[in-house]
């Protein structure tokens, strides 16, 4: 009978060591890609951040430089525009000296909209931005991905997989538009489809879903909202931002290694039931 031999199994540390990588992430500054951000510092990458704000993503590199010194930047772009997008992989190419290990892709914008509201503009806007902008990101930095057999985490939400109960929102102010779910799943029917088309390069993707994490703001101004979406969750509590660190570490690095294709669901066990 053979067994595993421990003394030839890598240990977590090196397999979640990021030492040496180079990690871009799109929407590197919000609530949750921060977190990501953070996450891959933390375990040794150099991070760019990059989104529309500017000035935000500089703030937020100047103070996670403070706890997780690195060669860590910041970038402006507008991921609806071609031009945008690759003014943002050029610079990272300079900027690390033409390696990119990782990328992860969390940005998103979108009106607050009911299926009554919601305007052919806006939905055309949030398709735009959440899905058509993640396949743009990941076209332009294939190249640098190829050479490096690098990685790609895509952001989705469990209402990529499921549907939002109409019960808990009322009116637009917590709503959640039909244009985000739609995007959200597209995020990830693209994520299977680069899995099996880029393997070939030796590029693993995945994509994240997270659960409820509703922004500080939205838990102060409405608490009774926010028990509503406890109370959907067999774990009943919202999800924390670093909640989701574990599951990026293992995405981002060597403990991931034979995954790709996946869609994990960081959701407090919102769609077991």
């Amino acid at each position: 009978m053979e067994y595993s031999n421990p003394y030839q199994s890598p240990s977590l540390n090196d397999l979640l060591s990021l030492k040496g990588k180079n990690a871009l992430v799109i929407g590197g500054s919000g609530l949750l890609g921060g977190e990501m951000s953070y996450t891959l510092a933390e375990l040794g990458a150099n991070v760019i951040v990059a989104s529309r704000d500017i000035d935000k993503c500089k703030e937020f590199i100047k103070q996670m430089s403070k706890k997780f010194p690195g060669n860590h930047g910041s970038h402006s772009v507008d991921i609806t525009s071609d031009e945008s997008i690759n003014e943002l992989i050029n610079n990272t190419k300079e900027d690390f000296n033409g390696q990119l290990d990782i990328l992860i892709n969390s940005g998103w914008s979108g009106n607050k909209n009911t299926f009554e509201s919601i305007s052919n503009q806006d939905w055309d806007h949030d398709i735009e931005v959440c899905l058509n902008g993640v396949f743009r990101t990941i076209k332009a930095a294939t190249p640098l991905l190829k050479k490096s057999e690098g990685v790609i985490l895509n952001i989705a939400s469990m209402y990529g997989h499921v549907a939002p109960d109409y019960r808990i929102y009322e009116g637009n102010l917590f709503s959640n538009p039909p244009s985000y779910g739609a995007a959200k799943a597209g995020v990830i029917q693209l994520t299977k489809y680069c899995a099996s088309f880029l393997s070939v390069d030796k590029i693993r993707v995945n994509v994240l879903s997270p659960g409820p994490f509703p922004l500080e703001g939205t838990q102060k101004e409405s608490p009774e909202f926010i028990e509503r979406l406890a109370s959907k969750n067999p774990t009943n509590r919202i999800g924390n931002p670093y909640d989701l660190k574990g599951a990026a570490a293992i995405l981002c690095s060597d403990a991931g290694a034979y995954m790709t294709g996946q869609n994990i669901c960081v959701d407090g066990g919102w769609s077991v039931w």
